[in-house]
């Protein structure tokens, strides 16, 4: 499903007109990439919760040569899906 699949659904769902549905979805995403980027969580009950951890630094190998490389630390999103979307899927 691409976006523009998941606003008409939203649309189709909600009964808000696709435009009304497409500023609601990119509001809902930049509130969650804001409150990620802050070092904050989204916990969404059922759904599941958004949040950032730390990957640690490492060394690589580059695949072309074979030479190792320093992979630097990084912050990272991460979703852990909640009860009612794990059983959705099953």
């Amino acid at each position: 499903m691409r976006k523009s699949d998941l606003v008409a659904d939203i649309a189709q769902r909600s009964g808000l007109s696709q435009a009304d549905s497409g500023r609601a979805l990119d509001a809902a995403l930049a509130s969650i990439e804001a409150s990620l980027a802050s070092g904050g969580e989204i916990t969404l009950t059922g759904f599941g919760k958004f949040k950032t951890t730390q990957r640690a630094a490492r060394t690589g190998v580059n695949p072309a040569s074979g030479a190792p490389l320093q992979i630097p630390a990084t912050t990272v999103p991460r979703f852990v899906a909640g009860s009612r979307l794990k059983q959705a899927v099953r």
